[in-house]
């Protein structure tokens, strides 16, 4: 994984105590397919309430291995409602999240934001994908399991 960009924005002076929940806005676009490689551009957007920081990531991530286990990490998880390569993504990520919230004097975000399940009092309000690019990612791996299965591969 290469992280290319990460901002954190201090949107609010005072801080704030109590309660704050992150809302997750997320992109996966598919850069480059290649025999048993996949390149994935990625962006995440965590935002507060109330609005205290917002942290902005983006960067790309490389998945090598068998063409099943690379389409199994681009498939949405039923649970959580977001891709597989989001966790380890975000899982990458928290630790630079975490050190600009310290520099910032804000709150860190959750270091399993993404793996919570709804109903479990998640501090994760609202996780989204951006639609085009999920189908796009989507309809590439079963294009590319249906490609296996006709040629045997």
């Amino acid at each position: 994984m290469e992280t290319t960009s990460i901002v954190g924005v201090k949107l609010d002076v005072k801080g704030g105590a109590g309660a704050v929940n992150f809302d997750v806005k997320a992109k996966l676009e598919e850069k480059e397919r290649r025999s048993q490689t996949v390149v994935v551009g990625f962006s995440l957007q965590l935002t507060t309430k109330p609005s205290i920081v917002k942290f902005e990531i983006e960067g790309t991530a490389t998945l090598t291995g068998k063409d099943t286990e690379i389409n199994k990490m681009l498939e949405i998880d039923p649970e959580t409602k977001v891709p597989y390569i989001f966790q380890k993504v975000y899982q990458n990520t928290f630790t630079a999240m975490y050190l600009l919230s310290t520099i910032l004097n804000v709150p860190p975000p959750p270091i399993d934001l993404l793996l919570f399940r709804r109903g479990e009092g998640a501090l994760a309000e609202h996780v989204t994908l951006e639609p085009e690019t999920a189908e796009t990612v989507e309809a590439t791996a079963e294009e590319k399991l249906a490609d296996e299965s006709e040629t045997g591969t």
